[in-house]
């Protein structure tokens, strides 16, 4: 059993409807009243972090990716999986303007 306040100051003594009862990073609960009235609690899962670039360029997260469980993303449909341009899930617009100018300089060295 937990101690928790509750909205309005009250504290009511919870019973986890779950086997593990400490109060962990993993393990937060939240109170929902039902339709008939009463309050129960129900776990909270963790959130996201979303697709991200290689650890190498930054690790930052990209832009227009839904945040979803990998053992979700295989589920799911291929546009909130994806962008629509080059290197689309996998990396940030900035870091492919930024391979694509490099190209180009090193081309033109080699004209030069």
């Amino acid at each position: 059993n937990s101690l928790k306040m509750l909205p309005g100051g009250l504290d009511k003594r919870i019973t986890y409807r779950r086997r593990r009862t400490w109060a962990t990073a993993s393990n937060q609960i939240k109170f929902v009243k039902t339709p008939g009235q009463q309050l129960v609690s129900q776990k909270v899962r963790k959130r996201v972090k979303g697709a991200r670039t290689p650890c190498y360029l930054g690790y930052k997260a990209i832009p227009g990716i839904k945040h979803i469980r990998r053992n979700t993303v295989n589920a799911s449909n291929k546009r909130f999986r994806t962008v629509n341009r080059a290197y689309g899930g996998v990396l940030t617009h900035d870091i492919v303007r930024e391979r694509i100018i490099r190209s180009f300089i090193i081309q033109e060295q080699r004209i030069a």
